[in-house]
């Protein structure tokens, strides 16, 4: 049986006309509490810091894609889903579909900088998503998707913004995205940890969205 949820409709693909209407008419058959009743609704352990590690904070839609790309790359050393920048506590992911908890799903990123840098795991986040989009990616509409980097110190906090002011010339339209301090993080249920990993193969919204994503970005072998 597919595990569906809302981000299902999150499709940017250019599909049939046909693809379009099978995958609606499938989607249909699930609402997001049912699936939602299958999730592990623990939330999950704080991520552990080893000696010489740090830490990023990174909002960019999804946080099951978010995940993933970070995950597969070297230097990392772990990645927690979870929810931050709001006024509730101790929030869940029900919380967070109100979309008046004031919390972005983000990825909480461990890594190795003697492996890989901060100012490379920002220029990883403006690869994996679109920062021009305000409060959502493709159609993971909300506040909660919006585009925000929480940095952990004034060094990280320069950091982004030189990142930021060099990325523009990657786009466009102006990135939106928010540079703001980071506050107490949340991880999300055990349920959203590895989603991709453990689904990726039993919801549709794995294949049409983030497999697509790890192509684009040559880390399907990782």
């Amino acid at each position: 049986m597919f595990v569906i949820v809302h981000r299902a409709t999150h499709t940017t693909m250019k599909l049939s006309s046909f693809a379009k209407f099978t995958l609606l008419s499938v989607f249909s058959l699930f609402s997001c509490q049912q699936a939602m009743s299958q999730f592990d609704s623990t939330p999950a352990p704080m991520p552990e810091i080893p000696e010489g590690h740090e830490v990023a904070t990174l909002g960019a839609g999804c946080f099951w894609c978010v995940e993933v790309i970070y995950d597969r790359l070297d230097g990392v050393h772990s990645c927690t889903s979870g929810y931050t920048g709001g006024h509730v506590e101790n929030p869940t992911y029900d919380d967070i579909l109100t979309k008046k908890s004031g919390h972005a799903e983000v990825v909480q990123v461990v890594f190795d900088p003697k492996v890989i840098a901060y100012a490379e795991v920002l220029e990883w986040f403006w690869k994996l998503h679109d920062p021009t989009q305000a409060d959502g990616q493709g159609n993971d509409i909300g506040p909660q998707y919006r585009t925000e980097i929480f940095y952990h110190n004034e060094g990280q906090k320069a950091q982004a913004i030189a990142s930021k002011e060099a990325a523009q010339a990657a786009f466009d339209k102006p990135i939106v995205t928010a540079i703001t301090e980071a506050s107490q993080f949340y991880p999300a249920e055990i349920g959203h940890q590895e989603y991709y990993k453990l689904n990726g193969n039993k919801n549709p919204y794995c294949q049409v969205v983030i497999a697509p994503k790890l192509e684009k970005l040559n880390l399907t072998d990782k």
